[in-house]
């Protein structure tokens, strides 16, 4: 449980929850949640959101790592804030480099060119500074995680997408592995065409100077959390450059300089 100072309110978080599982039962997206739950409310959102992971966990999915949202700047004053978000990542999101999105796999989806890492130590002691965090990484893959938003029109306010799981939807990884002794995660320049087209571009700065910052920011705040972060895990470490709306029958294709090259289609 996040550490909370007064209890988020019981009826508001169950009724949050109902109407996002309603969105995604449905493929109706819903307005902003904005009468159940205030735009900077992080205790309330992560409820709602503890109680959809709780509910996807029931129901046989299993929790395989983590996403990291928000990691731009740019993002960040967008949305009004200053810290990144997570959500969690399940064994039925991911998806193999060459595969077929089902056209139905996420609720308005869009893409974007990440790093994922997988970890090959827990990160639930000591002081979790760069260097540990670093260590306890194992390798890293190309990856193209499919944002997708239960709310209408992606109106998302903060409260509004860690509430829906930090708008996670879906990811595909590339085959490539690298250690952060064969490669610079910062130092990475990447391009995301959508059917041939170059749509955007980035680099590893982008993501909070450093993906591995990111991850830090993320070892920290779940250890605070209850939950922190464990060897074999996968972590999205956020977007290198900007996200991009994808439509059935599209090819989606990022490369990344010393990581290679990811791709998938979405089915019709």
């Amino acid at each position: 449980m996040s550490n909370v100072t007064t209890p988020p309110d019981a009826a508001a978080v169950e009724a949050a929850a109902d109407r996002l599982q309603h969105a995604a039962a449905t493929g109706t997206p819903v307005p902003p949640m904005r009468d159940l739950l205030d735009a900077t409310d992080l205790d309330t959102a992560y409820a709602i959101q503890e109680r959809l992971t709780a509910a996807r966990v029931a129901g046989g999915a299993k929790i395989v790592g983590r996403k990291i949202g928000l990691t731009s700047e740019a993002v960040q004053q967008q949305i009004g804030v200053d810290t990144p978000d997570f959500g969690v990542l399940f064994d039925d999101m991911a998806y193999a480099d060459g595969d077929v999105l089902p056209a139905d796999a996420t609720l308005q989806p869009r893409a974007e060119a990440e790093i994922a890492f997988v970890l090959g130590a827990d990160l639930a002691d000591g002081d979790l500074s760069y260097d540990q965090v670093r260590e306890a990484i194992d390798h890293a893959v190309a990856a193209i995680e499919i944002c997708g938003s239960r709310i209408a029109d992606w109106k998302i306010a903060f409260g509004d997408t860690v509430a829906d799981n930090a708008s996670a939807g879906a990811y595909v990884l590339g085959t490539e592995r690298k250690t952060l002794d064969e490669f610079e995660p910062r130092e990475v320049t990447m391009s995301m065409s959508i059917d041939g087209e170059e749509v955007s571009t980035g680099t590893g700065a982008a993501c909070l100077g450093d993906p591995v910052n990111a991850v830090q920011w993320l070892a920290r705040y779940a250890r605070d959390f209850g939950e922190p972060l464990r060897a074999g895990q996968l972590i999205l470490s956020g977007a290198l450059g900007p996200m991009r709306p994808i439509a059935p029958g599209n090819t989606v294709r990022s490369t990344v300089s010393g990581l290679g090259s990811v791709a998938f289609t979405v089915g019709k």
